[in-house]
Parts: C-alpha cells; sequence; structure tokens
C-alpha cells in the first residue's frame, strides 16, 4: 500500500545530512513549495557557509578509510542502496512529484533509472583496472594504478531530483571518493531521503554529506577555496558552469559540467512517421519538457512536414492530461515554479509576434499551480528567441528544411552540443548524419536515450566530462605511473 503524502514527507530529514541530521549553523531554514499548488511542503535547514566547511571536515576525515575499504565491500553498500530505492519506489515518486510537480508515471520511471546508477556503479566498483608492462627500452617496469581524486562536491539541479545525483554520487562513492551534495533548493527532499536510506544501508559517516541552502554561491565558495576539494561536478545551466569553472580554476580542481541544451529532432522524408511522431512525445514530453535532453527544436524535411505536424497534434490531443502530477490521470504536470511559467511563456509570446502559428496549446491556463499546457508552434521565423534558447517546458517549434545539408546545417546551428535525435530509414544517411551532428549523444530511431550503461555528456557549451557507462567512474579516478627496475 502507498504511503500517504504526510508519512512520505515525515519520513524525511528535514536537517543538514553530515553524518545524520545536523542543525544549520544559526537554525535557519527555507520553505519547499508545491509547484500544482503554490503551497508549502516543508521547511528545510538553510546551511550556512560554515556548515559547507562542517562538510568537507567530514569527507576529509573518512576519505583515507573509504578509499581503503575493498572495492567489493563498497560495491555491496551500493548494492544494499539500489535496493532500498527499488523497495521504496512509490516513496519516492510521490516526494518528487510533491516536490518537483512530474505526473507520477514520470516519478516512477525516475526512481528506476536513478537506482539503476547504483547497481551499475556497484558493479564497477571491483573493475577499476590498471596496468602493467616492460619498458620499451628495457630499463625497468611501467606501473599505471588508479586512485580516488579524494573528496568531491556536487551541485544538482532541480529537474530529476533523484537522478541527477545518483549518477554522481554511485561513481564517486565506487571510485572511494567521499562526496558533498548541494541539491537544489527547488527540491531538496528527495536528497536528503536518499542520503538516509545510504546511512541504512551501511556507508561509514562523512562518506556522504547533504547541504540544503538557498545561497549555492555564499555556500560553495569556501569549498573550492579548501585545498582539500579535489573535484566538482555540476549539473546545470551553462551560464552558472562557466561561472563555476572560473571559480574552480584556482584550485586547480578536477571538473565534469553537464551543461544545457538545445537538442534538434531531426526528421528525414524516408522515416516512419508515426513512429518518429512517437518518439517526439517522449523527446518533447518526457519530464515535462524540463530536460537537458528534451528535444528542443524540431527541423522537419519539408516533404512530410505537414504529415508530421498533423500528427503529433492529434497525439497531444489524445494522449496529454494536464494537471496536478498526483492525479492517477495526468501525463503532464505543472513546471517547477513562477519563474519557469513565465519562461516558458515569454519565449512563446516571443515566436508569436514575430509571426509563428499556434497548432496546439500556447497559452497558460491561469489559476493556482505553474501550469503550462503541451504547446507546438509553426511558421517561425529565424529570429524567434525559441529556435536559440532551451525552453524547458512542453513546448515543439517546428521548421522545415529541404536537403540534408540543410537539415544538418540547421540541427548544428547552436552553441550547445548535448544531445540530437534523427529520424530516417536509409543506415547511411543516419550514420552520415550522426557522424556530423555536433553533439555528445545521438538517438537514432528513438527518443529517449539515456541508460546507466552508456556515456552521458556533451560537447561545445554543452559541458565537458561523461556520467554514466564504464567511463563514469574515471571521472573520480586519478593515474598514478609508478616507475619500477
Amino acid at each position: 500500500m502507498m504511503a500517504s503524502e504526510t508519512e512520505v514527507l515525515a519520513s524525511v530529514p528535514k536537517q543538514l545530512w553530515i553524518g545524520g541530521p545536523v542543525d544549520a549553523t544559526g537554525g535557519g531554514t527555507f520553505a519547499v513549495h508545491n509547484p500544482a499548488t503554490g503551497a508549502v511542503l516543508a521547511e528545510v535547514a538553510d546551511g550556512a557557509p560554515e556548515d559547507a566547511v562542517r562538510a568537507l571536515d567530514a569527507a576529509s576525515a573518512a576519505q583515507a578509510g573509504w578509499a581503503a575499504t575493498p572495492a567489493r565491500e563498497r560495491g555491496e553498500i551500493l548494492r544494499a542502496v539500489f535496493e532500498r530505492i527499488t523497495a521504496r519506489a512509490e516513496e519516492f515518486a510521490l516526494l518528487m512529484t510533491l516536490e518537483m510537480g512530474k505526473a507520477l508515471p514520470e516519478s516512477r520511471n525516475e526512481v528506476r533509472y536513478g537506482a539503476e546508477f547504483f547497481r551499475w556503479f556497484s558493479e564497477e566498483a571491483a573493475r577499476i583496472h590498471g596496468r602493467y608492462l616492460h619498458a620499451p627500452s628495457g630499463t625497468g617496469r611501467i606501473l599505471v594504478h588508479k586512485q580516488p581524486v579524494g573528496p568531491c562536491l556536487a551541485i544538482t539541479p532541480w529537474n530529476f531530483p533523484l537522478a541527477m545525483g545518483t549518477r554522481k554520487i554511485g561513481p564517486a562513492l565506487a571510485a572511494g571518493c567521499t562526496m558533498i551534495v548541494k541539491p537544489a533548493s527547488a527540491t531538496p527532499l528527495t536528497m536528503l531521503l536518499l542520503a538516509k536510506l545510504c546511512a541504512e544501508a551501511g556507508l561509514p559517516d562523512g562518506v556522504l554529506s547533504v547541504i540544503t541552502s538557498r545561497r549555492s554561491g555564499a555556500l560553495t565558495q569556501p569549498l573550492l577555496d579548501d585545498p582539500r576539494l579535489r573535484k566538482l561536478t555540476f549539473t546545470g545551466t551553462t551560464e552558472v558552469g562557466r561561472t563555476l569553472v572560473e571559480k574552480s580554476a584556482s584550485g586547480l580542481l578536477r571538473t565534469s559540467m553537464e551543461l544545457g541544451g538545445n537538442a534538434p529532432f531531426v526528421v528525414f522524408d524516408d522515416a516512419d512517421i508515426d513512429a518518429a511522431v512517437e518518439g517526439a512525445m517522449l523527446a518533447k514530453l518526457r519530464n515535462g519538457g524540463e530536460a537537458c535532453t528534451a528535444a528542443n527544436r524540431f527541423h522537419v524535411q519539408r516533404g512530410v512536414v505537414e504529415e508530421f505536424t498533423e500528427k503529433f497534434v492529434a497525439a497531444i490531443n489524445a494522449q496529454v492530461k494536464l494537471g496536478p502530477g498526483t492525479d492517477p490521470d495526468t501525463t503532464l504536470g505543472p513546471l517547477v515554479d513562477e519563474q519557469q511559467l513565465n519562461t516558458v511563456s515569454e519565449l512563446v509570446e516571443d515566436a508569436v509576434t514575430a509571426g509563428a502559428s499556434v497548432r496546439v496549446g500556447g497559452k497558460a491556463p491561469g489559476g493556482p499551480g505553474w501550469f503550462y499546457p503541451a504547446t507546438v508552434l509553426t511558421d517561425i521565423p529565424a529570429r524567434a528567441r525559441i529556435l536559440r534558447e532551451e525552453v524547458f517546458g512542453p513546448v515543439a517549434p517546428i521548421v522545415a528544411f529541404d536537403t540534408d545539408e540543410e537539415g544538418l546545417a540547421a540541427a548544428n546551428d547552436t552553441e550547445f552540443g548535448l544531445v540530437s535525435y534523427i529520424y530516417t530509414r536509409d543506415l547511411d544517411r543516419a550514420l552520415r548524419v550522426a557522424e556530423g551532428l555536433e553533439s555528445g549523444m545521438v538517438g537514432v530511431n528513438r527518443g529517449v536515450i539515456s541508460d546507466p550503461a552508456a556515456p552521458f555528456g556533451g560537447v561545445k557549451a554543452s559541458g565537458f566530462g561523461r556520467e554514466g557507462g564504464t567511463e563514469g567512474i574515471e571521472e573520480y579516478l586519478s593515474t598514478k605511473y609508478i616507475a619500477m627496475t
């Protein structure tokens, strides 16, 4: 039987987590709101810079012992966390829906996806490899050894409250690193519950701390200035990512940046249009469009653009139900907050003012909560902001192209390069276009590509570093060369 909202909220620590729940310095709190109603869900500890240093003290004290813990033991703890998340999947799903707004089916999918990072990296912990060889000169031997980089700081966003943490925490702990997590102030509850489960699974005190705060810059600055911190990993906007890279430069920190996206969804004239529409529904409306992997621009070859548009609009009308995420009939929940609602509304209004046509949606319904309907725009002029900026909402702008070269050029016409989607039945075209796309990931005839066993990350202004796959753990390992006679 699924726990009630009151029971789920009561099970979550509201304090900072540093070896267990602790009060913030000064005792301040901030409110976490339900996006569907605007109501306050909980008051959570508002950490201060001094609290961040306390967490780094704990991480530094635990680092040597955790690094020395046998890889198999570290893996077993991660596996135990995976099992606990899975056992309490409905609680996590409800909690994420309450604090972030997404529909419950979306939250359940995230629980499955997020938990898998602990299972995947529980297995990778015992597969950290070095190498041994004779020097070609014959003068000695070369040993290459991998070691944990040391204490890490993870700054996570609000759109995937569980998965954006687990895909950083999983590889860090598997590699033997301690970690401090600063979750987004809009969605701190899921990460606090995860920290509690990690402790229940046997994770030693100090190995994982969670510091909640409204003041991200002030909180993290003393950590970035402290030589004990050795790694920074961030998921969020490119603007903030650039600032963090600059601030981390003085300490020469290892950094991983998973930043903004502006994903093209390219449909060629030989594509299976029904399959392309199905993929578009997933790529655009997954997580309500509030995902860095969400399709942001739809480039459709002119011969099939009207067929694709009509079927896409029909699918939205038939399948999308806007409402509170906790409603069992809801497939599209509210946006995370009023600011995001205003951003989406402004981008649509800018496009319409410039001459775009609204095929469905296009206007917030008003009333309580921060709702915006699934929207399709056509006849969009090139100057419209929505073709340049990441909308981060359920809005699909569709533009036509003629030749393959034109479609590829339009897809690459952005500073971002996280993910691209293409639909075609031609294998040669698929490979040629996939290789020509300037993005770290490409989905061919599929609208969802995220997989814990695959390397996730982008190029250009979408950042650097990879999360997931065999590459994910390398971000938390340093390479040591040992010369022997």
